[in-house]
């Protein structure tokens, strides 16, 4: 789908976000070092700062930690033919980060593809520490799962291949709502707003929902009524502003995060 273009932006807010905003893109990860990998659900070639931008490499270059089995994870990813679904590297040492910084134990993760996000979190989670990783293909997730052994964390990565809301009402029936620390959402947009209501039970408060491609390319600008994906990701983003029961952040990273703070 078509990005949003710096110069549909007015004056003001392009200043604003080429100054304060230089690790944020709503394009895809780009630069001279790695030309041909794209991440995240499928995105624009355009971001904010410019696809083969120097500066973004530049924020690449002093901020990426990658440990070499999730890059080794995230080079295989990009062979494949669906591998710019994945989630963006920049993005996803910002959830491990948050994930160690709440001293997480208990993580959802819906939507998980090869695995990169499970076990970037995975990594930092304590070795009685759990990510109940929800997929409704395994052939994907076949990828990542040697390199979670090869990692040392495949016992901290619960994979339930089934649909994620079944997983969910398992979780609730279970007794388990209100022991989670953090969940990640990334999987089919029209399912969206539901699995957004499931794990704020599941969550404690003061736990974190992160909500990925909530910019969905630019496309909420104007959302087609006949595109249900960008719809149901408008909704909600109309939704949470007005939520109550969270406090939140929507920051213009990857492909659009909202962070949702369980109040």
């Amino acid at each position: 789908g078509s990005g949003m273009p710096l110069l549909s932006v007015p004056k003001e807010v392009a200043v604003g976000t080429a100054m304060l905003g230089i690790a944020f893109a709503t394009g895809v990860l780009a630069g001279k070092r790695y030309p041909s990998l794209v991440f995240g659900t499928p995105k624009s070639s355009k971001s904010f700062i410019g696809k083969n931008s120097p500066l973004w490499q530049y924020v690449l270059d002093h901020s990426l930690r990658e440990h070499p089995i999730l890059k080794k994870l995230r080079l295989l990813t990009a062979e494949h033919p669906w591998g710019r679904m994945m989630v963006s590297c920049d993005q996803a040492q910002l959830m491990a980060n948050l994930v160690k910084l709440i001293k997480a134990k208990k993580v959802i993760e819906i939507g998980v593809f090869t695995g990169y996000n499970a076990l970037n979190m995975a990594l930092v989670l304590p070795d009685n520490g759990r990510v109940i990783a929800c997929d409704i293909n395994e052939d994907y997730a076949k990828i990542g799962k040697p390199l979670w052994k090869e990692a040392g964390v495949e016992h901290k990565i619960d994979l339930r291949i089934k649909p994620a809301i079944q997983t969910l009402d398992e979780l609730l029936a279970n007794g388990e709502a209100e022991t989670f620390d953090f969940a990640f959402i990334d999987a089919d947009k029209e399912s969206y707003n539901e699995y957004y209501e499931k794990c704020l039970h599941l969550i404690k408060k003061g736990g974190i929902i992160a909500i990925d491609n909530v910019l969905f390319s630019g496309k909420v600008l104007k959302p087609r009524k006949d595109d249900l994906a960008v719809q149901s990701i408008h909704c909600l983003n109309e939704k949470l502003l007005r939520d109550s029961r969270v406090s939140i952040s929507m920051l213009p990273m990857g492909d659009g995060v909202t962070l949702a703070f369980k109040l």
